[in-house]
């Protein structure tokens, strides 16, 4: 089984990422392959709208960026997890640009990420998901996933401003790991 992270915080102790690492422990604890990568330090650009990626023959977008590093292994993981920080009331920009250009595994035959079992991991400065803005990047998950029809295998979120600052919360270190191990376990 093998299971991709992309954690979206350009904190890479930073709460968020700190939940993704519990997850991808406990995946690996359960016998799952586990690839990370940080989109912060990744040079991926905007979708340009060229529609390129619709065309006949086209595999995915020809930006040349490191979305082309992620696009095989998107297609090839059993699931995928993203992690990132909520900012401005919405999902964070690393993984907006990581988003956006998904649309390139879109064709007339569905969608390259059909099937996959996607794990959400969410962090906010403000204890309440409704002012913090995090149910809007939760909507904007649960959207644009149903839509490409991959399942959302769970959500894990929480509050923590300061790095780290969620080692403490044991409850969501437990709920981080437990998603883990969820996307981690084979498909029945």
């Amino acid at each position: 089984m093998n299971l991709l992270v992309l954690m979206g915080s350009p904190r890479k102790n930073g709460n968020s990422s700190t939940l993704a690492r519990e997850a991808m422990r406990a995946a690996q604890e359960t016998g799952a392959q586990v690839e990370h990568f940080h989109l912060d330090e990744m040079r991926i650009h905007p979708c340009r709208a060229c529609e390129y990626c619709r065309q006949e023959g086209a595999e995915s977008c020809n930006q040349a960026d490191d979305m082309q590093l992620l696009y095989p292994r998107l297609k090839a993981a059993d699931a995928i997890l993203i992690s990132g920080p909520v900012y401005w009331f919405t999902i964070g920009a690393q993984t907006k640009l990581f988003m956006d250009r998904l649309y390139a595994l879109g064709k007339e035959e569905g969608y390259g990420l059909r099937g996959k079992r996607i794990g959400i991991i969410l962090t906010y400065a403000d204890e309440d998901p409704f002012r913090s803005g995090a149910v809007n990047a939760l909507r904007a998950f649960q959207d644009s996933f149903h839509y490409i029809g991959a399942e959302i295998a769970g959500m894990v979120y929480g509050a923590g401003s300061e790095p780290g600052e969620v080692r403490a919360n044991a409850a969501l270190m437990a709920k981080a790991a437990g998603l883990g191990k969820t996307l981690a376990a084979l498909k029945q």
